[in-house]
């Protein structure tokens, strides 16, 4: 555990990087270490001064980059993906002193599918079609750059969500301003120093943040396109603000994803599959398992395994290598699951946790509760934290309706041994994606995203590439 006590990067100097230069912030913020709960560094925060630099920087060098042959931009993207792998180790361990998740998870998950994203990307072309033609003449798609894109990001998996946005946007021969969230933007900074020799000045800029760098991002007339992940409250500031100088967005918003367990299922098999997605990164993750449906005659016993999993999980810092769970990525998120827990005891039974944890740091142990009704708070919003409820159902048609009975429509998954059974019941699951007998199945070239109001548009695969390009129609006349 020596090296949890080695996190002091105070004396490192992070800067922003804009139009391919390092830039101290107009002010400062500090970053906490959810592990400890203590201060671990400085980071830059930018005026609106300075986000209009980067943003005109970014618009500047868009009128020439857009002009760059195809490979040019396939070999920009492959010396990033070289570059964040040969730099894994540093940019995991960032990201677990300032998002709280454990390193293996950082490291082999986090930076690993970062790199394979942008891998994929770079491996793309979005050639002209040929949409109709005949004796008169042809019609012809081209696909445009669109120009600046905001690439504003959460702070769960920053580093993922950066570059499977930065990529597409930058091989579709657009520039970018990547703004992390105000409580993780360490891993950012210093993937800006990495950045600012790989590809030309201001096609990528990173900027700090100190809470009011998004609307002056969202709002700005330059950006042509906002893509944004976080909570759905948010995203709909982000549509407001957008609105007034017609941007497109791309928004990838909250989730309230159920999993149905199906009558057939056998308990100790979908169990700590299912325990494992509802508390992976302490439930803060908009795809986690946040509604547990399970029939009468399962309840009782899957709610037992339930409990035996959530009280043999080990807290920890992301650095102790025999911590299962990390702690709340941040102190404001922190009040709110204490909320959770001051509900789960009022709304039903909580079978294991509904404590916080005492250490130093932000700590709450896996949290399942039962006997909780359809329209407590555990059900109806998203809990994104590390408490879970278990509900009964007697009739699976009952099951489905209440699983779609949200506004939500992200992720959902379906558990059980028959598995034509098991489809049946995913088709007529109300979200953008669903998952039998697992959860969060993602590949770079499958598009992703949700309905309702758990986002707008896709990310991933050609239909996620096709967002940061417009379509121009060139008729073309038979000579």
């Amino acid at each position: 555990m020596s090296s949890v006590l080695n996190t002091d990067l105070t004396s490192r100097r992070f800067a922003q990087l804009i139009n391919g230069r390092s830039v101290q912030g107009a002010g400062t913020s500090e970053i906490i270490d959810p592990g400890t709960g203590q201060v671990i560094a400085t980071a830059p925060t930018p005026d609106t001064d300075q986000v209009h630099e980067a943003v005109e920087a970014a618009d500047a060098a868009f009128k020439v980059w857009r002009l760059s042959p195809a490979s040019e931009r396939r070999a920009a993207l492959h010396r990033i993906a070289d570059t964040v792998e040969e730099h894994a180790e540093e940019l995991a361990r960032l990201l677990v002193l300032e998002t709280g998740k454990p390193l293996t998870v950082a490291r082999d998950m986090e930076v690993e599918w970062a790199v394979r994203w942008v891998r994929y990307f770079a491996e793309q072309e979005l050639a002209p079609e040929v949409m109709r033609e005949d004796a008169e003449g042809r019609f012809e798609r081209h696909h445009e750059p669109l120009g600046v894109v905001a690439a504003i990001i959460p702070w769960n998996f920053p580093l993922f969500q950066t570059l499977y946005k930065v990529a597409p946007a930058v091989l579709a021969g657009n520039t970018v301003v990547v703004k992390p969230a105000p409580t993780s933007p360490l891993h950012a900074l210093f993937l800006g120093e990495l950045l600012r020799d790989l590809v030309p000045a201001g096609v990528v800029n990173i900027l700090g943040d100190g809470g009011e760098a998004g609307p002056a991002l969202t709002s700005h007339p330059s950006v042509r396109l906002v893509s944004f992940t976080g909570s759905t409250a948010v995203g709909r500031h982000v549509i407001s603000s957008a609105a007034s100088t017609i941007k497109r967005v791309v928004l990838e918003l909250g989730g309230n994803d159920a999993a149905i367990v199906m009558p057939d299922a056998d308990v100790d098999a979908v169990a700590p599959e299912i325990f494992s997605w509802s508390f992976f990164y302490a439930g803060q993750i908009c795809t986690a398992i946040k509604r547990i449906y399970v029939p009468d005659a399962l309840y009782d016993r899957f709610a037992e395994q339930f409990a035996r999993l959530a009280d043999e999980a080990k807290l920890g810092h992301g650095l102790d290598e025999e911590a299962t769970f990390g702690p709340i990525q941040n102190a404001k998120q922190f009040e709110r699951v204490k909320e959770y827990l001051a509900t789960a005891h009022a709304d039903g039974k909580v079978i294991a946790g509904g404590v916080v944890d005492p250490r130093p740091g932000y700590f709450v142990p896996p949290t399942v509760v039962t006997d909780v009704d359809d329209d407590s708070v555990l059900v109806r919003e998203e809990t994104f934290g590390p408490v879970r409820a278990i509900l009964r159902y007697s009739d699976l048609d009952d099951a489905v309706s209440r699983a779609n009975d949200t506004e939500y429509g992200l992720g959902g998954s379906v558990w059980g041994t028959d598995i034509e059974a098991a489809r049946s019941v995913a088709g007529r699951i109300e979200s953008g994606n669903v998952w039998i007998n697992t959860h969060v199945a993602a590949a770079p070239d499958v598009p992703f995203g949700g309905i309702k109001q758990s986002g707008v548009g896709a990310e991933f695969g050609l239909e996620g590439l096709k967002e940061f390009v417009e379509n121009k129609i060139i008729y073309v006349p038979n000579a």
